[in-house]
C-alpha cells in the first residue's frame, strides 16, 4: 500500500468520527423513557453525558440508570428525580448510599467476574451506553482509559453507544481500545478526571499494615483494594523484593514501590512482567503514570477477577477488608445489619482464587472497632440484617492492628479464641461472655 492510500485510509476514519460529533445534549435526547442505560464506572463516568441527561428529566419517565460505584454526585439519584430515573447500583458508592437506604434506588449483590456475564447474556438489559474515552489514535482506536471494567460486554450488547472522547482521558493499554465505528454518537470534551486523593494512615491503620506485610513474601503476586488500611499496607512493603500486581483496582500507593523496584512482576504466573487491573483510581498522578505505559495491562473484570485465573498466580495474595467479622468468621462486607453500604465486588473472587492458588494467601483486614472505638467489628454475632459477603469456610486469615488470626482448618471453637485474641481488649470480656451462650463454645 502506497503511502498516499494509507492516508486515504487514515481520512475515511477522520470522515466518519466528524460525523458522529454532536453536542451533550442532543446525545441525550437519543435517551427514551423507559430506557436501560449504562453509566461507565469509577472514574470514567461521563461527566457531560450525565448532565446532559439530568437536565432532560422533565420529559424522562422510568429510566433506569446501571453502574458500578461511580465517582461524582450522581444528580439522577437525587429524591426529585425519582420520577424520571431509578438506580440499580452493582456496587453502592458514596453517592447513591443514600437513595438506595431509602428505597429509591436498588442494589444487586453480584460477584464483579459475573457482571459482564449478566449484560452478555441480556439477562439485565441495556438499551443505551454512555462511556468515557481518550481521542482515537492514528487508527481509529479510543481507549476506555482508567477503567475497563465491565464496560466491554454493555457497549456490545447496548443499542445505542454514547461516546464522551475526552482529551484528558489517559490512553491505557491491554484489552482497552474500543474503534470509532463502535460509536453511534460522540461528544468531546476536555475535562480533568475525578480524583481520589489518599489521606496519610492513622496510627491503628499503619499498625494493621505492618502485620499484614509481615505476612507478605517475597515474590508474592498482590490483589489490594483502594483506601487507607490498603495505602498502609503498600508504605510497609519497602524492604520486600520481586513483588507483583494482579488486582481489579489500584491507587497511587503503587507507583512508589515500583519506582523502587519492589515491584517488577517478574515473578508471576499471569501476565508476567506486567500490572494486570481492570480499573485505577487515584491521583492526577497515578492518571498520568498510567498513560501509554506498557507496564500496565488492562483486562475486563471477568479475567482479572475469574478466580480461575487468579489462582494460578504463585504466592497470590489476596487483601480485602470487612465491616463486621463474626467469630466464625463470616465476612459481612456490603451492609451494616440492613443498612446496605457497598458491594459483593471482587472480594470473594480473590478470595478463593488466592486461597487455591500454590502458597496463596486469601487475607482480610480490618480495624477492630468502629465508631471512634465504641463499637467492636468483631462480633459473636452479625448484626441483624447483615449479609455475609464472604463465607467462614472461604476465609483464612483475618489481621487487626492486635494481631493476625489463622483460622483454615480450625474448629468454631478455635476460630472464636483465635478472633478473640485480636479483637479490641475493651471488649475481650464481652466476648467471651456472649460466646459462652452459643451452644459450640
Amino acid at each position: 500500500m502506497s503511502a498516499d492510500e494509507i492516508t486515504l485510509v487514515s481520512t475515511r476514519w477522520q470522515e466518519r468520527y466528524s460525523r458522529k460529533i454532536v453536542s451533550a445534549s442532543d446525545a441525550a435526547l437519543k435517551i427514551t423513557s423507559g430506557d436501560s442505560v449504562y453509566i461507565h464506572s469509577n472514574a470514567a463516568a461521563p461527566a457531560s453525558l450525565i448532565e446532559a441527561m439530568i437536565d432532560r428529566a422533565p420529559e424522562l419517565r422510568d429510566v433506569t440508570i446501571l453502574h458500578l460505584l461511580t465517582m461524582g454526585t450522581a444528580e439522577y439519584a437525587r429524591k426529585e428525580f425519582a420520577q424520571s430515573f431509578r438506580v440499580h447500583a452493582l456496587f453502592i458508592g458514596e453517592n447513591v448510599r443514600q437513595s438506595v437506604n431509602e428505597g429509591r434506588a436498588d442494589y444487586m449483590p453480584v460477584f464483579l467476574s459475573e457482571i459482564p456475564a449478566l449484560f452478555e447474556r441480556e439477562i439485565v438489559p441495556i438499551d443505551v451506553c454512555m462511556i468515557q474515552v481518550s481521542p482515537p489514535d492514528a487508527h481509529g482506536y479510543c481507549s476506555y482509559g482508567v477503567s475497563v471494567d465491565c464496560t466491554i460486554a454493555a457497549r456490545r450488547k447496548a443499542r445505542i453507544v454514547i461516546a464522551e472522547v475526552n482529551k484528558q482521558m489517559p490512553r491505557t493499554l491491554g484489552r482497552a481500545f474500543v474503534h470509532i465505528d463502535k460509536f453511534d454518537y460522540v461528544v468531546e470534551c476536555d475535562r480533568a478526571l475525578p480524583e481520589l486523593l489518599a489521606a496519610h494512615p492513622t496510627e491503628v491503620e499503619q499498625t494493621i499494615g505492618r502485620n499484614v506485610a509481615s505476612l507478605i513474601e517475597d515474590g508474592a503476586t498482590l490483589q489490594l483494594g483502594i483506601g487507607s488500611i490498603p495505602n498502609a499496607i503498600l508504605l510497609q512493603l519497602g524492604d520486600k523484593r520481586n513483588l507483583g500486581i494482579h488486582s481489579e483496582m489500584l491507587s497511587d500507593g503503587v507507583i512508589d514501590l515500583i519506582e523502587k523496584g519492589v515491584v517488577t512482576n517478574d515473578a508471576k504466573t499471569v501476565l508476567p512482567g506486567k500490572i494486570a487491573v481492570t480499573f485505577v483510581i487515584g491521583s492526577r498522578r497515578l492518571y498520568e503514570f498510567v498513560n501509554d505505559n506498557p507496564l500496565f495491562e488492562f483486562q475486563t473484570s471477568d479475567y482479572i477477577n475469574d478466580p480461575f485465573v487468579i489462582s494460578q498466580n504463585y504466592k497470590m495474595t489476596a487483601i480485602n477488608s470487612a465491616l463486621q467479622i463474626d467469630v466464625t468468621g463470616q465476612v459481612a462486607a456490603d451492609s451494616i445489619g440492613d443498612y446496605l453500604y457497598s458491594g459483593v465486588g471482587g472480594q470473594v473472587d480473590f478470595i478463593r482464587g488466592a486461597a487455591r492458588a500454590k502458597d496463596g494467601k486469601a487475607i482480610i483486614a480490618l480495624p477492630s472497632t468502629a465508631k471512634n472505638g465504641t463499637i467492636s467489628r468483631i462480633v459473636a454475632n452479625l448484626a441483624l440484617g447483615s449479609g455475609v459477603v464472604t463465607s467462614r469456610a472461604d476465609v483464612h486469615y483475618v489481621v487487626t492492628e492486635y494481631g493476625i488470626a489463622q483460622l483454615y482448618g480450625k474448629t468454631l471453637k478455635e476460630r472464636m479464641q483465635a478472633l478473640i485474641s485480636i479483637a479490641h481488649p475493651d471488649f475481650r470480656d464481652k466476648l467471651e461472655a456472649d460466646c459462652e451462650k452459643l451452644h459450640w463454645h
